[in-house]
């Protein structure tokens, strides 16, 4: 600051309320008004341009000298420069030969709060003070002087919120991050009133100064630096305290800012867990109102001064934690160093009043602007969510950001540029990226439904009739994938880094394994088909040739067989070209046509030779045998034909095909067929049988076949039995004599009935009656009312006899029991028991 002797004979001619207080106090020495009045103050030498004091400003402020003779000294004057005078002033002070004997203090705190006065209290410093008449900036600049009370170097820096400098707080914060990086002790000088308040109480610039002093000093990028193990107190003296408000209460808001401020700083990643009080000690102290209580603020100065340097109390300030270690030799090229560090740091250069306003209003103006597009939005969102999709929402969308940009700029645009530009960024890229939750549920939406519609379209194409399955695909993809690609692109909006490619590629993927399902089911379908074609064509000329069974018969069915297999793979080659369908699963199913078209023959030949339908069989050709001659007529046996021979015959011819059917044996082994694999669902243990190659081509075992023979043994005499009594029975005739003899013994009673008018008219009734029922065909009719009546009559007849009887075996097995007579005495007691027991029985057998 540019200190003029004008200034101090100003204080002297018109002394401000507190100097003349003080002046006119009567426990003010006369030595001290003496010095008062004597205390002369020169400009710097210009030299120095204006950093250094001169001699009488060396002198001590109110009439003390400090404990080393020497003034104060400008180290940073209001151009930012670092004076060069440091170290040769340390040596006028006598500290530069003390090494680590000496402590820093720094004051902080906004303009025109009586920190000088402060610090001139505190240490009997000469610091200039305010000319309470004109609330004018009295410190510009850093400024430092030696206590008077101790090895300490006391720093007054330039008060913030000036409006000397209006809104350029470059030098605050500069000077401030100079004090708090190089003190052991920050001052930091408030009001009362100012506690609670975030500007007032400068906390802005005490989070910005924090921020940078953890960039700076905190131990740098590289994380295997340490940190530093000294820490710097920070003291709180509130000014002005009436005792209103406990102090308690305001150390307690302060601590609370003051954490608050340390949350919300941008921390280097090293430093990202590091709390405030890793870096720094909060102190308090209050001091009452100078002017209104001049004594008891006297009397706490001194008291106060006491922390600083009484080291035997327990709140003494100078710890040993928070000294920097520097030497006093060093202090002057540290000091240097550090406010040149300040000066080349980037991070000082922040947004002055105007930018800050811009900030501000851009803030609030894109919170409108956002929450009017949220409201929009809010619309369509939960149908979207729900897995609607939204026609139209790319032209919706685009509406919204028109809308909440063209309100933006209309709003901000008249603030500063570059905060309005920045915060146009910030803006749209919030609204890019709240739209992008609409946009990825519109593709999962147009997604899943076009899934569907390719789902339904392929169900609708399977079932008409000659349908190419592969043109039924390819199509269904086609419009899927299109559908999906207008309505991607529609929802695109422009400006974003959006994309649809992964999402296309999904739909793709799961298009492909809906096609592979569908080929799948429709080629187990066209199997399925295909083996019940095979049924068709294979069964009947087996059955066929099973029922005139003859040494050529497996000739004919494997034949068949071959034939059938062949036009049945032919027919599913064919139809699997249009299918898609890879050599490999063509392989399989051919596999299983295969497996399935021999089990089907398995089948057939099994049921075909079961016991009934074989006995059938050879029934009926024994039976074309032996009753039909060589010409097929029917054979009336007459006495002198030879039946013997005939059956004899026939039933050797029959049992010599007998073994035919044991196994199936072609008069060509080319044509016996090789055995297929069985599916993979063919339960191969349960049933190893027909796919075994020792047992699949043998029918019959040679048990079942002597079974079947002895069978058909007796079948075949029956037959011979009832053709020896047909023949019996056509030669025993009725003679014609006995006809006659029936007319003679009949006559009287035929004329009787025929003369008697009764018998006559009963007669002529009956033959009426059954002449009507065979007319209207009730004939069977009553046969069943008759037959059903009978058996009901006999069922009841039979419950009511069961019933009755029900008894009846326990009663005679009590009856039939045989007694001996020797029995002895206890044999009595059981027969008097069984005796008892069978009389109850017979009793109850009577009663029923």
């Amino acid at each position: 600051m540019n200190q003029t002797p004008q200034i101090a004979s100003d204080l002297l001619s018109n002394p401000p309320p507190e100097l003349q207080r003080i002046l006119d106090d009567p426990r003010t020495t006369d030595e001290a008004r003496q010095a008062v009045k004597e205390v002369s103050v020169v400009s710097p030498p210009p030299t120095h341009n204006g950093l250094v004091a001169t001699q009488k400003e060396r002198e001590h402020h109110d009439g003390h000298t400090n404990n080393v003779g020497e003034g104060r000294l400008q180290i940073v004057n209001e151009h930012q420069e670092f004076s060069k005078e440091l170290s040769p002033y340390l040596s006028k002070w006598g500290l530069l030969d003390k090494g680590f004997a000496y402590d820093v203090v720094s004051v902080f705190g906004s303009q025109s709060t009586g920190k000088s006065t402060l610090l001139n209290r505190l240490f009997g410093t000469s610091f200039d003070v305010m000319d309470e008449s004109r609330r004018q900036q009295t410190t510009k600049g850093i400024w430092m002087c030696p206590s008077s009370y101790g090895n300490t170097l006391v720093m007054d820096v330039e008060g913030t919120d000036g409006r000397e400098r209006g809104e350029d707080q470059d030098f605050e914060r500069k000077s401030a991050l100079f004090s708090l990086a190089s003190t052991e002790v920050l001052i930091v000088n408030l009001w009362e009133h100012q506690i609670g308040l975030y500007n007032g109480a400068n906390m802005g610039l005490l989070k910005t100064v924090f921020e940078v002093n953890l960039g700076l000093f905190g131990g740098g990028g590289d994380s295997s630096k340490p940190k530093p193990q000294e820490k710097t107190m920070i003291l709180f003296v509130i000014r002005d305290h009436v005792g209103s408000t406990p102090v308690s209460n305001l150390t307690a808001t302060l601590t609370q800012d003051m954490e608050k401020i340390w949350a919300s700083l941008s921390k280097p990643q090293h430093l990202a867990d590091a709390t405030l009080s890793s870096y720094f000690d909060l102190s308090f102290a209050t001091l009452p109102h100078k002017v209104l209580m001049p004594e008891k603020f006297e009397e706490e100065v001194i008291e106060l001064r006491k922390r600083f340097t009484d080291r035997s109390r327990s709140d003494y300030v100078f710890q040993p934690s928070y000294h920097k270690r520097i030497p006093a030799d060093g202090v002057g090229f540290y000091m240097e160093g550090i406010w040149q560090q300040v000066l080349t740091n980037k991070d000082l250069d922040l947004p002055t009043q105007q930018e800050l306003l811009a900030q501000f209003r851009c803030d609030e103006i894109s919170a409108s602007a956002t929450e009017t597009f949220l409201a929009s939005s809010k619309v369509v969102r939960k149908p979207v969510e729900a897995g609607q999709v939204i026609e139209g929402l790319g032209v919706l969308m685009k509406d919204w950001l028109d809308t909440a940009l063209g309100k933006f700029d209309r709003d901000a645009s008249r603030y500063h540029s570059g905060v309005y530009q920045r915060k146009r960024l910030d803006l749209l890229s919030s609204l890019h990226s709240n739209l992008s939750s609409l946009f990825l549920g519109q593709l999962k939406n147009l997604h899943k439904i076009e899934l569907n519609n390719f789902t339904k379209n392929l169900s609708k194409g399977t079932k008409e009739v000659n349908y190419d399955f592969a043109k039924i695909v390819t199509s269904a993809q086609e419009q899927a994938k299109q559908n999906f690609l207008n309505g991607a692109k529609e929802v695109v909006v422009d400006g974003t880094d959006w994309e649809y490619t992964s999402e296309l590629e999904l739909l793709e993927d799961d298009l492909r394994n809906i096609a592979d399902r569908y080929r799948k089911d429709e080629t187990k379908k066209m199997v399925n088909t295909i083996e019940r074609n095979v049924k068709r064509q294979l069964f009947e000329p087996v059955e066929v040739a099973l029922s005139q069974p003859s040494p050529k018969m497996w000739d004919t069915v494997l034949t068949t067989y071959k034939e059938v297999s062949e036009d049945a793979e032919g027919s599913y080659l064919s139809k699997a070209k249009s299918y898609n369908c890879s050599d490999e699963e063509n392989e399989t199913a051919l596999a299983s046509l295969r497996a399935r078209t021999w089990l089907s023959l398995r089948r057939k030949l099994e049921e075909q030779t079961s016991d009934a339908t074989i006995l059938a069989t050879l029934r009926t050709t024994f039976e074309e045998r032996f009753r039909y001659d060589e010409a097929g007529v029917p054979r009336v046996w007459k006495p002198e034909d030879d039946i013997e021979s005939a059956f004899t015959k026939a039933k050797e011819e029959t049992l010599k095909l007998l073994p035919i059917f044991s196994q199936i044996t072609p008069s060509t082994p080319s044509l016996l067929p090789t055995l297929p694999s069985p599916e993979v669902s063919f339960d191969i243990e349960s049933d190893p049988i027909p796919f075994d190659p020792s047992t699949a081509f043998v029918l019959l075992s040679p048990t079942k076949l002597l079974s079947l023979e002895t069978r058909f043994k007796r079948e075949a005499d029956a037959a011979y039995v009832e053709a020896k009594r047909s023949m019996v029975s056509s030669v025993a005739q009725v003679p014609l004599w006995m006809y006659g003899i029936l007319v003679v013994l009949g006559w009287n009673e035929a004329m009787a009935v025929l003369f008697n008018p009764l018998y006559f008219a009963m007669l002529l009734v009956l033959g009426a009656s059954g002449y009507i029922i065979l007319q209207l065909g009730l004939a069977g009719p009553l046969l069943q009312v008759t037959r059903t009546v009978l058996n009901e009559i006999k069922r009841i007849a039979t419950d009511r006899l069961r019933e009755a009887f029900k008894e009846i075996p326990e009663a005679q097995r009590v009856l039939n029991t045989p007694y001996l007579a020797n029995s002895s005495s206890e044999g009595d007691g059981l027969r008097k028991e069984e005796r008892e027991k069978g009389e109850l029985l017979r009793e109850k057998f009577v009663e029923k």
